[in-house]
């Protein structure tokens, strides 16, 4: 593998590459090349869209993870908080046995019986595993 002077990226006109903007992970690598051996911190954030305190984040993580750290990761919850399995299979056992009732009468007896559930869990629930009620 060659090695490069890394004094030599300053010269290199990185908007050849022709990146698009969609890739976040490429666009944070640029940002922290042109920012630390190009065109300086500010002149990069503000080319780039990123704050003072993102683009010191984003460098303090390449530096301790590599590439690795440049990709977002999945927003929001990991799993089901409320809907375990054991609650999807009481929202379907309470389905089978009492077909015309609704999510929301679901939900309540759920509710009555010492269980935590929203309707619209009930209703996810009820959608998934494709119990809706038919209608000809």
């Amino acid at each position: 593998m060659a090695t490069t002077n890394i004094s030599q990226l300053a010269d290199i006109d990185l908007g050849k590459l022709n990146i698009s903007t969609d890739d976040k992970p490429t666009v944070k690598l640029l940002m922290l090349l042109e920012g630390t051996y190009g065109i300086g911190v500010e002149k990069s954030i503000s080319k780039y869209g990123f704050s003072e305190q993102r683009y010191y984040q984003l460098k303090k993580a390449f530096i301790e993870k590599g590439s690795e750290a440049l990709v977002d990761l999945k927003r929001g919850p990991q799993h089901n908080h409320v809907r375990s399995v054991e609650m999807d299979k009481l929202i379907i056992r309470m389905r089978f046995l009492d077909p015309d009732s609704s999510p929301a009468a679901i939900a309540q007896k759920l509710t009555q019986q010492g269980h935590k559930i929203s309707t619209r869990s009930v209703e996810r629930t009820v959608t998934e595993y494709g119990l809706q009620k038919k209608t000809l």
